[in-house]
């Protein structure tokens, strides 16, 4: 997450409700869902018509695209591939650009950023992928702005996408941005319904106005949720340290901390961290919420999937795979300004079958209404 992996999507799409313990909780009176800790506010009614598809998102989805002719370059923030979280997704949205549009497996390139790497590093990076010819270009994460300030215009006929983030000015630099504040919102209600205690966490991977987004998000659904829900937060590490989008341990022991604290449920926007966030909350029989993916179904998170009550969703799959498509079509004007709840582009996931028909009633609710306009959900703390 540069995003959340430098975050999700969700890092939503949000994510998926599995179980933890066989106890699974108590019931309320006023629901029925499970999730006995706290009073609940009167949720929303649930739409006539569900809104977990977005209508007109993508009407050329099923349409033919040739992109045989295409070299595409994808360049991932600190994790790559195998991070169960952020650049995962993104590598789901290249693999899918490659597959449907007929991308040649020469003419495709995938490279990897390093932990405290200087600028000069990434810029190189991005400069060689555009000298050998490689057009369009991701990079994933907002790491890569100030690379792609230098970068994009010595090459102005090249067309780079950039996750979380834009540059000002750069004509051939495509913002891929996410609304990641109203994902996290969901999987804080999920959280605030699935806690014994009404108590509950945050744990962000650095501390960074993106990651931020997903702590307003998330606070802000629980106390929609249940008014008097405590919520926790706690930063594996501080904003010049980009570590801890990358450290497991760190986050084993931060997760730690906030169930010492009196937390059941935890939510981690933490990138590769989130791995031991999963593994604290596993040892200690509580609860957690999944960010960016579905973590649920994560092949790295299978000895932890038991513990993922949901997860949040951040599209970056979907913005990844839009991006090279339009791009072949020579129609980037097309994509999104922003991936929010309204087009698709972040959301939720209810692997595990933790999630009951009421409560997948209530997410829809405050889902209708964040489209609709009448939730606003706030981007900072």
């Amino acid at each position: 997450m540069s995003g959340t992996a430098v975050a999700a999507l969700a890092l939503t799409g949000l994510m998926v409700l599995s179980a933890c313990a066989k106890d699974s909780g108590g019931t309320t009176a006023a629901t029925g869902v499970v999730g006995a800790g706290c009073e609940f506010a009167t949720p929303p009614a649930a739409p006539a018509a569900a809104t977990t598809s977005a209508a007109g998102r993508r009407e050329a989805e099923g349409e033919q695209v040739d992109g045989s002719a295409l070299k595409i370059g994808l360049a991932y923030d600190i994790g790559g591939r195998g991070d169960a979280s952020f650049n995962d997704l993104a590598a789901a949205g290249f693999d899918r650009a490659i597959q449907d549009m007929g991308v040649r497996k020469e003419n495709t390139r995938e490279v990897s950023a390093a932990p405290a790497e200087d600028e000069s590093v990434k810029q190189s990076r991005l400069r060689q992928l555009a000298r050998e010819g490689f057009d369009p270009i991701v990079g994933v994460g907002f790491a890569y702005t100030e690379a792609l300030r230098v970068v994009a215009p010595e090459f102005p006929d090249v067309r780079f996408g950039l996750v979380d983030s834009a540059v000002e000015g750069a004509a051939n630099v495509t913002p891929l941005v996410f609304a990641e504040q109203e994902g996290a919102f969901l999987a804080g209600v999920v959280a605030a319904y699935q806690s014994k205690k009404c108590h509950v966490g945050f744990v962000g991977g650095v501390d960074i106005p993106l990651i931020r987004k997903f702590e307003a998000g998330y606070t802000q659904g629980a106390r929609a949720a249940a008014p008097k829900v405590v919520v926790d937060k706690k930063y594996i590490t501080p904003a010049t340290d980009f570590s801890g989008f990358q450290d497991p341990a760190k986050g084993l022991e931060t997760a730690k901390g906030l169930i010492a604290e009196g937390a059941d449920v935890l939510y981690p926007a933490a990138g590769a961290s989130g791995i031991g966030v999963f593994s604290a909350v596993k040892q200690a029989g509580v609860l957690a919420v999944g960010c960016d993916a579905d973590q649920y179904n994560q092949p790295s998170l299978a000895d932890s999937r038991d513990v993922i009550v949901a997860s949040s969703l951040k599209r970056v799959d979907v913005a990844v795979y839009d991006f090279f498509k339009a791009a072949a079509r020579n129609d980037l004007a097309s994509l999104p300004k922003v991936f929010d709840l309204k087009v698709d582009g972040v959301g939720y996931a209810t692997s595990g079958g933790r999630i009951d028909a009421k409560l997948q009633g209530i997410l829809e609710g405050f889902k209708a209404q964040i489209i609709q306009g009448s939730i606003k959900v706030a981007d900072k703390p």
